[in-house]
């Protein structure tokens, strides 16, 4: 038996959140500097090489960063059977790493537009090599977000301390790419010293790794779609367009990407709970969790979504400088996705996932990448960045809708029981409460802090007046917690 206390959701989640925020604090920090000293063009260019290295690393990785965590939570409490399936999943790992590397330097080789950046593009590459060797699902499968958190918190804060040290010019581009991967995948590293905690390295006998192909090719190929309109938008812009449209894109794609790890970070946490609880016949406890995040979702996507819409002319230049005005309209567009993604997380990963429907998942993903693929030869030539935008909203609305009428009897009931219209009044309060402060000559900093405090605390106002069942629910909870300590 594997030695572990039951974690509880809270903590996991607060980690998670931290670990989410860490993900993407790095480039927040560092984005302000970096874009002013390496201009459109050379933030364009890190985009692509980190865009095109992502389809790699999705090879490599086939579906395990989400099989892995479901396939170790349902045998974690024996360490022999944790051991053996891990051992069968890292063969499969290791060997599509080698292969993802071999196809990639023959691309970097055969294509011009590539060699020219060669050093870039086997910098960013890098972590690809460090993903394998970090076994993220196996501590996830765990639920060991305390330790995930402490180590990633550790390094991306070295890795600020050496951008501002190291990163001076425009040419450091290449430079600050291998910051970049140290701050994003270098703590895996550290995993190699604790996995033993949790299985054995001798070999076993009987490895069965053909159990695991159909579900982590079908989790591969759903990652490869949402890859293709997650990131296809900025390799499409490279070729298409120029490199100082990709950077554009990239700030208003970075804004939306921390917001989605913040919305999402329940969906991560609660996964390999849910996928235990599934498998243990534990029904009503799974169905209960996916009704707190989609609530969850809602009350936080939704106030998101409008405030970064009204305020983007001011989170624009205030994040990367007055040369990135162009970066504004992107935005806008982009960001309704927030809600789209929210609620398919848990549509996807929560509930199909765990229930082995990863193929309707692969089906919803690839209508979306289908669609983002046209829209993006149709309106990239002519509106550049805001094309993209658009190919990528109404990508993930369509994965929306059609994961909706997959799963549209268990989803119309908890649909009906989230208080949409109290949430959209709540939002509509906030936003006419501090619409005005953008009027104000004050400076892009200050207009931002005043209008998110005047906004979010008349949004949390009309919720507690309301009596919004789940906003009611975390009061008691806060109040309960604030007592006992």
């Amino acid at each position: 038996m594997v030695n572990r206390k039951s974690s509880s959701i809270g903590l996991n989640f607060l980690m998670n959140v931290i670990l989410t925020i860490s993900s993407f604090i790095f480039p927040l920090i560092t984005f302000p500097y970096i874009s002013r000293i390496l201009q459109a063009d050379g933030v364009g260019k890190i985009q692509l090489a980190s865009s095109y290295v992502a389809y790699f690393l999705a090879f490599s990785q086939l579906g395990l960063p989400i099989y892995g965590i479901r396939a170790c939570a349902i045998v974690r409490d024996d360490r022999f059977k944790l051991s053996k399936t891990v051992h069968e999943l890292l063969i499969i790992q290791i060997a599509m790493t080698i292969l993802s590397y071999i196809i990639l330097f023959f691309t970097i080789r055969t294509i011009p537009r590539l060699w020219d950046e060669k050093n870039l593009y086997l910098i960013t590459s890098m972590i690809i090599f460090l993903n394998t060797l970090g076994v993220e699902w196996l501590f996830k499968a765990m639920e060991q977000y305390t330790y995930i958190a402490i180590r990633s918190l550790i390094f991306k804060v070295i890795s600020i301390l050496a951008m501002f040290l190291l990163v001076h010019e425009q040419d450091d581009y290449k430079l600050y790419a291998g910051i970049s991967v140290f701050a994003s995948s270098g703590s895996n590293l550290l995993n190699l010293t604790q996995i033993g905690k949790y299985i054995d390295f001798k070999p076993v006998s009987n490895y069965n790794i053909k159990q695991h192909i159909k579900p982590v090719l079908i989790l591969f190929a759903n990652t490869c779609a949402t890859i293709i309109y997650t990131n296809l938008d900025s390799v499409m812009l490279g070729f298409m367009a120029t490199d100082a449209d990709v950077g554009y894109y990239s700030v208003a794609i970075k804004v939306k990407n921390i917001l989605v790890g913040v919305v999402t970070a329940l969906g991560a946490v609660l996964l390999p709970r849910m996928s235990y609880y599934f498998d243990q016949g534990k029904k009503e406890q799974f169905w209960l969790f996916v009704e707190k995040s989609m609530h969850f979702v809602l009350i936080l996507a939704l106030p998101l979504t409008v405030f970064f819409m009204i305020f983007a002319e001011n989170s624009i230049p205030f994040l990367s400088g007055e040369g990135f005005t162009l970066a504004v309209q992107p935005m806008v567009i982009i960001m309704p996705t927030l809600l789209c993604i929210g609620f398919t997380y848990v549509m996807g990963m929560q509930v199909m996932v765990p229930m082995g429907k990863e193929t309707i998942v692969l089906w919803t993903s690839a209508f979306g990448a289908i669609i983002d693929l046209i829209l993006n030869a149709v309106l990239i030539p002519s509106f550049k960045a805001s094309g993209a935008a658009i190919g990528t909203l109404a990508a993930e609305i369509v994965v929306f809708i059609v994961q909706f009428w997959a799963l549209r009897k268990e989803m119309i009931p908890i649909f009906h029981k989230l208080q949409i219209p109290i949430v959209a009044l709540a939002t509509a309060c906030a936003s006419l409460a501090s619409f005005w402060i953008k009027f104000f000559s004050c400076g892009n900093f200050i207009i931002l802090v005043s209008s998110a405090a005047i906004f979010f605390l008349i949004y949390l106002l009309v919720l507690h007046i309301a009596k919004e069942p789940f906003v009611c629910d975390m009061e008691r909870r806060l109040l309960k917690g604030i007592k006992r300590f």
